[in-house]
């Protein structure tokens, strides 16, 4: 092994272990996107807050929190998550998303 090998091996390890963490928050993130949309939908259903909740949750990265917030012509479902860096002395790293939908009609007292 040359000396230039042994000097650029733990960069490149670095660098790689990195990548996966970016990766791994990036998931998580489009997790929370997508939960958060699948509980606005349901919410803007009528069904109730522990439906609305359950579907996000199973939707979104492991640990999520749900929010659900209704007004009185539309939802919003709030998903939240800690992602845990695979390195050592990383911080924890939180991701979010929001989304809100219109209550459908006959839903919630709308004509």
């Amino acid at each position: 092994m040359t000396a230039e090998l042994a000097l650029a091996l733990p960069a490149v390890v670095l660098l790689i272990a990195v990548v996966f963490a970016a990766a791994r928050v990036v998931t998580a993130q489009v997790e929370c996107v997508d939960a958060a949309r699948a509980g606005a939908r349901v919410a803007a259903r009528g069904e109730a807050a522990g439906a609305v909740i359950a579907t996000a949750t199973r939707a979104g990265p492991p640990g999520s929190r749900v929010q659900l917030v209704t007004a009185a012509t539309t939802v919003s479902v709030g998903v939240r998550a800690t992602v845990t860096l695979p390195l050592p002395g990383a911080p924890s790293v939180e991701v979010s998303s929001t989304a809100s939908a219109p209550r459908e009609p006959g839903v919630g007292g709308l004509p």
